[in-house]
Order: C-alpha cells, then sequence, then structure tokens
C-alpha cells in the first residue's frame, strides 16, 4: 500500500462520494418535480446532502470559530487567534481575548495528534477562555509538510513540547488531552532534570495511555496482536501529487477515521439514518446537533509514518514510558526527576479507548514527587470523549481542573489560608 497510487485512489474514492452526493441532491432536487410530490425524491435529496456534506468535511481543517467572548464587565471581547511559536509540523497559538487583562492562570492546552486537528478541542477551549490565558498546540497535516522538513516522529513531538513549555515559563498549568499524555509527562521530566527553571507548576493528564496494559481495551489489544511489519505494510502511504507534502509516507487520516467508525459502526449508522430522514421532513438545520458533532469528527489530518509507528512500537508494544524507559535525543527521561511539579490524572468510568488504570499509572512512576502533590479522579458514567469535551467536563471536571490549578499556583499570600491541598481528589 505505500504507494502514491493507493493514497491517490483513497482521494479520489472521498470525492467520488461527494460527488455522487451533489449529483443526487441536485437531480432530486430538480424544481419540476415540485409539481409532483413524491416522498422517494425527497429521501433521495436528503440523503445527498447529507452525503456530500460529510465526504466533503474529511478533507477540510475547521475554523475554530470562537470569534468574542463576554467577560466578567459583561462586554463582548473580540479573540484573536495568534501564533506564538511556528514550527514545521506544529504551532503554538495563543487566544488572545482582546482589551481584558492578561488572567493569571496561563493554561497550555496539549491536543493529541491522533488523526483529528486540534479544533476537536474547540468546546475544551472555550470553557477555559472565561478563567485563563489559553494557549494550544495546533498540529499541522502530515500531507501539506515537503519532505525536506524531514521526519517527526514521538523524540520529535516531545521536544516540541518542551520547547512551548519553554516559551511560555514556568508559570504555565498545562492540561494534556489523551495521546499526548505520556509524551507531556516525559517533557515535563526532560525539563525537570535538565531545565527545571522552565516547569510548569501543575500537569493535568486526561485520559492518556501512559500504562496502556494497566486495562485493556480494543485499542491497546490491537496493538498487542499486531506485528510493526504489518502495521507497516498496510497503514502507511505515500502522499499523492496533489499535496505540499508529496512523496512522504503518512498514516492517512482517512484510515484512521474508518477505524474510529468501525469502532462504534452501529451508533454512526442510525446518526447517519435519522439525520437523512430529518432532512427529508425538513427538520435538519445547518448547525444541529448531528451537523455540529459530525462536521469535526470527519475532519481528519494525515501523520507522519515515524510517528504513527512509533507510538505504536514505543507506547504501547514496548511500554517505554510505562517502564520509565523513554530515550529523547540519546537522553534516558527519568520520571522520578519531576519532584515539584503537582499531578493529576483524570479518567472516564466508561471510557472505552483509554480504560480507567491507564492514566492513573503516572502517579505510580513519579517516584520523587511528594503525595501532596498528586491528585486523580475518575468520572462516574463518562465515555472518552465526554471527560474533556462533554457535559461532564463542563460540570463536574472542568471545576476540579481549575481548583487543582489555583491549589498549584503560587497565589498571593493573602489568599493562602484559603488554599486547598493538591490531593483533594482522591489521590492514589
Amino acid at each position: 500500500m505505500r504507494y502514491m497510487a493507493t493514497y491517490d485512489m483513497m482521494e479520489t474514492m472521498r470525492n467520488t462520494n461527494q460527488w455522487l452526493g451533489a449529483t443526487a441532491l441536485s437531480m432530486a432536487s430538480y424544481p419540476m418535480f415540485s409539481m409532483f410530490p413524491n416522498p422517494a425524491l425527497d429521501w433521495v435529496a436528503a440523503w445527498g446532502q447529507v452525503t456530500e456534506r460529510s465526504f466533503q468535511r474529511m478533507m477540510t481543517k475547521p475554523d475554530w470559530g470562537i470569534h468574542s467572548f463576554t467577560c466578567a464587565d459583561g462586554r463582548d471581547h473580540l479573540i484573536n487567534v495568534e501564533t506564538v511559536v511556528e514550527r514545521p509540523f506544529g504551532d503554538l497559538i495563543h487566544f488572545n481575548v482582546t482589551d481584558r487583562a492578561p488572567n493569571s492562570r496561563r493554561v497550555l492546552v496539549v491536543a493529541p495528534m491522533s488523526g483529528h486537528y486540534a479544533t476537536l478541542l474547540r468546546s475544551t477551549v472555550q470553557s477555559l477562555l472565561r478563567d485563563c490565558e489559553v494557549y494550544i498546540t495546533d498540529w499541522h497535516n502530515a500531507r501539506d509538510i515537503p519532505v525536506s522538513e524531514g521526519k517527526f516522529d514521538i523524540e520529535g513531538y516531545t521536544c516540541y513540547l518542551v520547547d512551548f513549555m519553554r516559551e511560555l515559563g514556568p508559570d504555565t498549568h498545562v492540561i494534556a488531552v489523551c495521546q499526548p499524555a505520556p509524551l507531556t509527562l516525559a517533557a515535563t521530566a526532560y525539563l525537570a532534570e535538565l531545565d527545571p527553571e522552565a516547569q510548569p507548576r501543575s500537569l493535568t493528564l486526561i485520559g492518556g495511555p501512559i500504562d496502556p496494559d494497566a486495562a485493556a481495551t480494543d485499542v491497546t489489544d490491537f496493538g498487542a496482536r499486531v506485528t510493526m511489519g504489518t502495521l507497516e505494510e498496510t497503514m502507511i502511504q505515500r502522499v499523492g501529487f496533489k499535496h505540499a507534502g508529496v512523496g512522504r509516507m503518512v498514516y492517512p487520516g482517512l484510515l484512521q477515521l474508518s477505524s474510529f467508525i468501525a469502532m462504534n459502526k452501529d451508533k454512526h449508522q442510525k446518526a447517519f439514518t435519522d439525520q437523512i430522514t430529518r432532512v427529508s421532513k425538513g427538520e435538519a438545520s445547518d448547525h444541529d446537533a448531528h451537523n455540529r458533532f459530525y462536521d469535526e469528527y470527519l475532519s481528519v489530518m494525515d501523520m507522519t509514518a515515524e510517528f504513527y509507528l512509533s507510538t505504536v512500537e514505543r507506547i504501547f508494544k514496548n511500554r517505554e514510558i510505562a517502564r520509565n524507559e523513554f530515550v529523547v535525543n540519546g537522553h534516558k527521561i527519568d520520571i522520578g526527576k519531576i519532584t515539584t511539579v503537582a499531578i493529576k490524572t483524570v479518567e472516564g468510568e466508561n471510557d472505552d479507548i483509554s480504560a480507567p488504570g491507564q492514566c492513573i499509572a503516572a502517579l505510580d512512576l513519579c517516584t520523587g514527587l511528594p503525595d501532596s502533590k498528586k491528585a486523580s479522579h475518575v468520572e462516574p458514567g463518562a465515555g472518552h470523549y465526554g471527560i474533556f469535551a462533554g457535559k461532564s467536563w463542563r460540570n463536574n471536571i472542568r471545576p476540579l481542573v481549575l481548583e487543582f490549578i489555583d491549589a498549584n499556583s503560587g497565589a498571593p499570600k493573602k489568599k493562602a489560608k484559603t488554599r486547598k491541598a493538591a490531593n483533594k481528589n482522591a489521590a492514589a
């Protein structure tokens, strides 16, 4: 499969399905047919509309769509998305709320690079903007990065995080969501040993596979039973001539999307069938719940082949983070060197991607960190998405995270009497 023709064939199939949807919508919506109402034609038009939109979204990077924000003063403030650090494979961006005094809570959100854009965390960012100065990692689509920029694996990813933390300085609180949790932990340990003055104040790890073997899921089982040779032969493709990254070896986002959908096939099939019915009855809208979710969910990006393969081999198979054997640029990282950064883990009781037990393993690795600096929380009834973007995040987890940040932010002395222990929430 490692040929440009295969990559281009996938794009051709996607484009064809988009065209079929557009054709069905146009034909079934021909004005003459309105003289003879026919429910079948309404259904065909609805199928075409939903199909065209779905396949079109797969190749579109979503906009952040965060244009203004109502602050405590009751005024709407414009938000500028500013690039703080620009790199070939990803940028550090800042959501600058204009005319608002800088917030004392400086938060770096580490977005996953697992097939979706950082905009998947749009609602997470919005929920934090009210109370924090928010920065986030904005990873680039590998198909758009020229081969001349070199390779990018999990070591390069970790080095990017180290640089971003150095840029923001020590008064930063880091929140890592899902896939980057183990690498963010490694980056923090790297700074703890080599540049302690640049360490963040706190680190919150949400639903990440620190130790994939701690609680088995379909994701970890797949990583354990599939050989690296099989993955390389069946999952890796070379970017076609249409894109700036022509010739680069990648794990295509379309393949990752098909894997995501296959995990909950019946649920997705019902969602699209119901949406077609709503469109045919005129009950759907451009920004209804279905479109808000799937416009983001279906927008996928390619990962570099070396990043995907090294993640499977070193994080899931060899468990280098879990065994504290991770090496970056020839330097063996010792997670036990973290002694001052408060660490909190957040897990969802019903998380079927990173099950409870995988993330809390980080606390056992931090042998040099006192228990007063460790905390954990398992959200009852929450799945993977809910712990960082759903109702569980908004109502329960977000307040706990902000409380944890305040408890470890070096607040002024006048607030010291109300400071709460870092391990209030069931420290491990």
